[in-house]
């Protein structure tokens, strides 16, 4: 009998258990989510080839980008072209919960989701949370360190519930799981996170006039227009207290 024929018998065997307190190991439940939901990515992935075209070049491994819009409550996963570089919109997951309303997140027990540009590092997926699962998203980066912004373990986790995190079900966050964490495997440094406070347009800023957090928003939105225009996330740093972004649009010269 193959191995993973034996992983699947044992993952049925140990449904009820996945569905409760989930006792399993929590690298074995790995193990069985993996074999259940990679295959079942690629699979999405050569429907999606079959109807598209840009799609063609597309695999699960491949450069993964992720991008979070608060008020739409949606959560987008792209997957990057290996011919082109550009990234196409593989899947778009509603968003169960999130917490605090608009605006940044400031400091630790506010409860407030963050928004800005993170990325999941190789070392942070935790497979063991209480949420099922869970990959911390690197808040507070180097622009939240530098405005005194607080706060720790950060996570697009499972379980719908959250305390300032993004979290969605756990059959969504399965999928999730596994895209980031192939796209890791394959040797990419990180897999980018860039969270809104909704779609970046000039109808919604306007909608959002005198908001408090309006010259932050400006300042995220340069990175967004990046994306919109190249479909490639763009390189981010913090200098002078803002973010800053390789390519930049707004920037004699940009691209």
């Amino acid at each position: 009998m193959s191995r993973h024929l034996v992983r699947m018998i044992l993952f049925l065997t140990a449904l009820p258990l996945l569905a409760g307190c989930e006792t399993l190991d929590p690298y074995e439940r790995l193990n069985f989510i993996r074999d259940r939901i990679a295959p079942k990515l690629e699979l999405q992935i050569e429907k999606n080839q079959k109807k598209e075209p840009e799609y063609a070049n597309i695999h699960l491994g491949a450069p993964t980008y992720l991008r979070i819009f608060k008020e739409e409550s949606v959560l987008e996963a792209w997957l990057q072209d290996s011919v082109t570089g550009r990234y196409v919109l593989f899947k778009t997951y509603p968003i169960c919960a999130y917490s605090g309303g608009l605006g940044p997140k400031e400091k630790e027990g506010d409860l407030k989701s963050p928004e800005g540009f993170y990325a999941i590092g190789k070392n942070w997926f935790r497979p063991e949370s209480h949420y099922h699962l869970a990959m911390n998203i690197g808040y507070p980066n180097d622009f939240d360190k530098a405005h005194g912004r607080t706060g720790s373990h950060l996570m697009l986790h499972g379980g719908c519930k959250s305390d300032g995190c993004y979290a969605m079900n756990n059959r969504q966050i399965e999928e999730l799981y596994i895209l980031a964490e192939q796209s890791i495997r394959a040797g990419n440094e990180s897999v980018p996170v860039h969270i809104f406070p909704f779609r970046m347009t000039g109808t919604n800023l306007e909608a959002h006039l005198g908001d408090p957090s309006m010259r932050f928003w400006i300042n995220l939105k340069r990175g967004y227009d990046v994306f919109e225009e190249i479909r490639i996330p763009p390189d981010v740093i913090v200098k002078d207290g803002l973010y800053s972004f390789s390519p930049d649009l707004a920037a004699p010269g940009g691209v």
